[in-house]
C-alpha cells in the first residue's frame, strides 16, 4: 500500500487551514493520518510564517517510500530554500471620479415664457 504526504483541510468556509499529514494513498482526506508532520495556514500575512514543518520526519517518510503531493512538494522546496518571495503591496489609492454635472432640461426654459403669454 502506498503512503503519501498530503494536506488535510480544516477550518471553516473562506478561512482554510491545512495539516500536512502522512496517510495511506487510498484513504479519503478526512481519514485518520499515520502521522501529522506540519501545518499550513494560507491566511497568515507573513509568507515565511505560513508553513510549519518537521523536516526530519518528512525526510524519514520520503526515505521509506512516501511520496509528497504536488502542493506539499512545493512547500517542502520553499521551506528548504527559504524562498517564499515577498507579499504584494496594497494597490495605490485612486481619487474618485468627479460626479457628472446635471444640465437643465431644454424644455423647461422655453415652457415658462409661453405659459405667461397665454394667460394675459
Amino acid at each position: 500500500m502506498g503512503v503519501r504526504i498530503r494536506m488535510k483541510r480544516l477550518g471553516r468556509k473562506h478561512r482554510p487551514f491545512f495539516r500536512i499529514c502522512v496517510m495511506p494513498q487510498h484513504k479519503h482526506r478526512e481519514a485518520p493520518p499515520i502521522e501529522e508532520v506540519g501545518t499550513y495556514d494560507p491566511m497568515v500575512a507573513d509568507k515565511a510564517a505560513r508553513v510549519k514543518m518537521n523536516l526530519e520526519r518528512i525526510q524519514y517518510w520520503i526515505s521509506v517510500g512516501a511520496q509528497p503531493s504536488e502542493a506539499v512538494a512545493a512547500l517542502i522546496k520553499k521551506v528548504k530554500t527559504n524562498s517564499f518571495g515577498t507579499a504584494k503591496s496594497a494597490p495605490a489609492l485612486q481619487t474618485p471620479k468627479p460626479l457628472p454635472v446635471k444640465a437643465a432640461p431644454e424644455g423647461e426654459g422655453e415652457a415658462a415664457p409661453a405659459a405667461e403669454g397665454s394667460e394675459g
